[in-house]
């Protein structure tokens, strides 16, 4: 019972040495470019997109040392953190690139984690990882599939982040068929995270920062690629295709009956799928970034009543809130959004805890597992 109620975090980022230093290196974006502050102090910024907000992000140890990771941890009452590289991964590189890079981070992700402590008083690690696949246009199947394999040899690493690109025509390309094959027979989960957003003149002319590409724009692209994936098939493939969705979901949760109503009328889209659209978003798992207990209660409910929505079913009665929070779990994107001050506690972490802790009608063994008792569940540990 003691381990229902460790705390663990599945959307946790890093950039390891290997990886921080090819982007050191680079002329092109995406790159690490170093700067001097106003106050004649240098620092090392991220720049991702092309006409990225205020020059990029400050990048410091706290995205690289396994450290500072741990300090994080320990400063916040975290067990345990399912680290994983943060966007953009390998999608700027060619495919033997790629290819080459995705085995080498995972055998470095593999040791940033097997050579870490475990949780007192537990066999558990602190920390374990998802990797990565070289999934970039024009890549082999083989290549994939090797990383895959690589994956699953690992006793740290619990399965692989995703973006939203695929490997040219997106995630939803039947080509990609085997690799989905693969994952779902090695019991791996895919955390499926966006990267590129809404393009950047839907933002309009104002400097609005990173505030509305981030808040909007990677829900947004959350949602897209997910509803490609039911409306392609691939979750009635791959019915045990663990799939963990970044940010609660995106805008999925709210727009599912939406969603459901126009593939009626759509009979051609019907036709693809073997049940309502919203029976597919019970099969998912989402991540608690979310920080508003009202969000997280609604969610929860659109979980909880999928099965009603299985083609067959007699089942008219939603289930509870409590079991939707059965599929959530915490996560805090650390290193990013830091307080602006070293003695300030992140809110990523506080105002996230507090809006799982105050969801109306979720019990304390539901609280308990979403903080930390469903990812144990989910990953085995």
């Amino acid at each position: 019972m003691a381990s229902k109620r460790l705390v663990v975090d599945v959307h946790t980022h890093l950039y390891l040495p290997r990886y921080a230093s090819l982007l050191r290196k680079r002329t092109d974006l995406p790159k690490i470019i170093t700067r001097t502050r106003d106050d004649g102090q240098k620092e090392e910024r991220l720049v991702i997109l092309k006409d990225e907000p205020s020059g990029g992000r400050p990048v410091g140890p706290s995205y690289v040392e396994r450290d500072e990771k741990l300090r994080f941890m320990k400063n916040h009452g975290i067990d345990i953190s399912i680290v994983s590289t943060a966007n953009p991964w390998l999608d700027f590189l060619s495919t033997k690139e790629a290819h080459e890079l995705a085995l080498q981070l995972n055998d470095d992700l593999d040791e940033y984690c097997s050579s870490g402590p475990t949780v007192p008083g537990t066999s558990m690690r602190q920390l374990y990882g998802f990797g990565l696949i070289p999934i970039v246009p024009n890549i082999s199947t083989k290549s994939l599939l090797e990383a895959v394999r690589q994956i699953s040899a690992s006793s740290c690493l619990k399965g692989l982040i995703m973006g939203t690109r695929g490997v040219g025509n997106g995630l939803d390309d039947e080509a990609l068929d085997p690799v989905w094959s693969a994952i779902s027979e090695a019991g791996l989960t895919v955390f499926l995270h966006p990267h590129y957003g809404i393009p950047q003149e839907t933002w309009g002319g104002k400097n609005n920062g990173h505030v509305l590409p981030l808040a909007l724009g990677f829900p947004m692209e959350t949602t897209i690629a997910t509803t490609r994936l039911i409306l392609s098939g691939v979750l009635d493939r791959f019915p045990s295709l663990r799939l963990l969705l970044a940010h609660s979901g995106g805008a999925l949760p709210q727009l599912s009956s939406r969603l459901a109503s126009c593939i009626d009328h759509d009979p051609i889209v019907a036709s693809r799928l073997k049940h309502d659209a919203r029976f597919y978003l019970g099969k998912l798992y989402l991540d608690a970034v979310c920080y508003g207990p009202e969000e997280l209660g609604f969610v929860s409910d659109v979980l909880a009543r999928s099965n009603r929505y299985e083609t067959g079913s007699k089942n008219i009665v939603p289930g509870s809130r409590s079991v939707g929070s059965g599929r959530m779990l915490f996560g805090t994107d650390h290193p990013f959004f830091p307080p602006l001050s070293s003695s300030e506690k992140w809110k990523s972490v506080v105002e996230n805890l507090d809006a799982i802790n105050n969801v109306q009608d979720w019990t304390k063994a539901d609280k308990d597992g979403v903080k930390g008792g469903n990812a144990i569940s989910l990953f085995n540990l």
